[in-house]
């Protein structure tokens, strides 16, 4: 019963490890998610880009979220492989980091970071205060974990099968390289996995030789997790992660067999202790980081080598953007109709992104050229429009259904939306942004980075709309008209200090005056088109008020 009792403790003590570094990473995503872009995507030398991703690797706490971002950028070709990799390699270092704050006696912060964050998320209506909230109770949970870890191993310390185990660890260090290898796979973080390694050795019940082992696997073990999650990404996407696994993977092993050599030769003396086991981690990844980054650059071509591009043989068959999924002739039952429909709704809010996403680019360049290949796309988001009211117009009403037709309706509304999103870029946005050249003008410092954090957040919230259009999810529902909200606090803010940049006398903010103020008006306009998507999952989860206005009046306010 000792050993059911302990498997019971493990997991649970596990399961919260992760369920704590997954709160915390998701509350910095939703407070600064649309900030990774600028980051990860402005620096210019690699080392810049290693302490890019160190830092983010601390915020995020996790190096394979960094690494994933990392290869959506560049599989977008805002990212370089060199600087890429060089942001991969960051965030390694950037995570044994961690573990080193979280492996210091943190339990008497527990009761004020579990009562500061959970009363600003349950009491505060400000989003960032309440994503804090989320960040501070995460943390509470990992140290709470920790020591959840610690006790659950109490039963079983002093009997014979823990020993045994630990015993043949620390003998048989191959195989415990790749249990710990397995362990971080499975686990899913390598965080999660090397402070459970680190507790293991704090409190004896493993060796610091099968301590070590365990973590050298776990650091390789951890290289995997992003290459298994980008496997359905382009090769420019997967050729970061692979080479990290390669760089990660190689040092591991040579690491494993010269630091158990050296142990048992008595080269290192007997160290010992869960806090020596840390600065070795610390000590692998800041020599792996000093190693590979001149070798960023070099193994590009190899990579390339390894994962080539297809090769097109027969270019007429070579596809461009998807053509419209809507068949007039072939309709079909109701959930095909529907999901033909959210098919063509997603095609039509992917060509609104294209248009919108470069529209900060035409500011600075104002090339005709792209203003008009921007504007051209308006037509095919027209196009898309005019389908999918043909399609809904040739539903036959009674084989649907009410709660179908009102699906499809809701689908109609939200298209309307996208094509009205799709003028105010082509119609609005590009024009400004032609007026802005002509005038040879440019933003303030000020100015230009207001619009660039909300051009950011737009872009996020036009992802996360495609994602409640896809799972109907209430959550994001939720999130995203909070992100609408948020983001109409932050254009009136914006609009504050441009007048107050004014005042101070400011001749960027007096040239660019006009623009400026009717480019926000733009991008909140533009947001709240997308964020409508959220609007029928609310309102059929009775989370939608149908006014802001005071239903009650004293009467003799009326009156008057």
């Amino acid at each position: 019963m000792a050993i059911v009792s302990f498997l019971i403790s493990l997991a649970g003590a596990t399961m919260l490890l992760l369920f704590a570094v997954r709160m915390v990473r998701t509350g910095i995503e939703r407070s600064y998610g649309a900030s990774f872009q600028r980051v990860l995507t402005g620096q210019r030398s690699l080392t810049q880009a290693s302490l890019v991703g160190l830092v983010l690797a601390i915020v995020l706490q996790s190096s394979a979220a960094v690494a994933l971002l990392t290869s959506g950028f560049a599989a977008s070709g805002m990212l370089s492989f060199p600087t890429g990799l060089a942001i991969v390699l960051g965030g390694d270092l950037g995570s044994a980091l961690i573990i080193q704050i979280l492996s210091f006696k943190l339990d008497w912060l527990v009761p004020m970071l579990l009562a500061v964050g959970g009363y600003m998320f349950v009491k505060v209506e400000a989003r960032k205060a309440r994503q804090l909230g989320r960040i501070l109770m995460g943390v509470a949970f990992i140290l709470i974990s920790l020591r959840f870890l610690r006790e659950a191993m109490d039963p079983i310390r002093d009997s014979a099968f823990l020993p045994a185990v630990a015993g043949y660890l620390a003998r048989d260090y191959v195989t415990a390289f790749l249990v710990g290898g397995a362990l971080a796979f499975v686990m899913h973080s390598s965080v999660a996995a090397i402070l459970m390694c680190v507790t293991l050795v704090q409190i004896d019940a493993i060796p610091f030789a099968a301590g070590l082992s365990l973590v050298l696997g776990a650091n390789f073990g951890s290289a995997f997790i992003p290459v298994w999650l980008s496997r359905g990404m382009d090769l420019a996407a997967r050729r970061i992660p692979f080479a990290n696994l390669i760089l990660r993977g190689t040092w591991a092993v040579v690491t494993l067999f010269a630091a158990n050599l050296a142990l048992r030769s008595g080269a290192l003396g007997d160290p010992q202790g869960g806090q020596m086991l840390v600065y070795t981690h610390l000590a692998f990844n800041a020599s792996l980081l000093v190693l590979a980054l001149p070798l960023c650059k070099p193994l590009q071509k190899t990579m390339e080598r390894l994962l080539p591009d297809p090769l097109v043989v027969e270019p007429e068959v070579a596809t461009g953007r998807p053509t419209s999924v809507l068949d007039l002739t072939n309709i079909g039952p109701p959930t095909q109709a529907l999901a033909s429909l959210k098919r063509e709704l997603l095609r039509m809010s992917g060509l609104v992104e294209a248009m919108f996403r470069p529209v900060l680019d035409l500011y600075q360049s104002g090339d005709k050229a792209q203003i008009r290949a921007v504007q051209a796309l308006d037509g095919e988001v027209n196009d898309c429009l005019s389908g999918i009211r043909s399609f809904v117009a040739a539903i036959p009403p009674e084989e649907f259904g009410k709660a179908n037709a009102k699906a499809a309706r809701d689908m109609v509304e939200y298209a309307i939306r996208l094509e009205t999103a799709g003028d105010v870029v082509a119609k609005r946005l590009a024009v400004l942004a032609g007026r802005m050249r002509k005038k040879d003008a440019n933003f303030s410092d000020e100015g230009w980075m207001e619009l660039t954090r909300l051009h950011e957040s737009i872009l996020a919230n036009l992802c996360l709309a495609s994602n409640v259009l896809i799972s109907d999810d209430l959550e994001s529902a939720r999130l995203l008209s909070l992100e609408k909200t948020e983001l109409k606090r932050a254009e009136r803010d914006s609009r504050k200090r441009h007048l107050k940049r004014l005042q101070g006398g400011s001749s960027d903010s007096f040239e660019t005056s006009d623009i400026h103020l009717e480019t926000l008006r733009a991008l909140r306009e533009f947001n709240s088109h997308i964020a409508a998507v959220a609007y029928p999952i609310l309102y059929l989860n009775g989370q939608l008020l149908e006014t802001r206005l005071i239903e009650d009046m004293p009467r003799d306010q009326v009156e008057t």
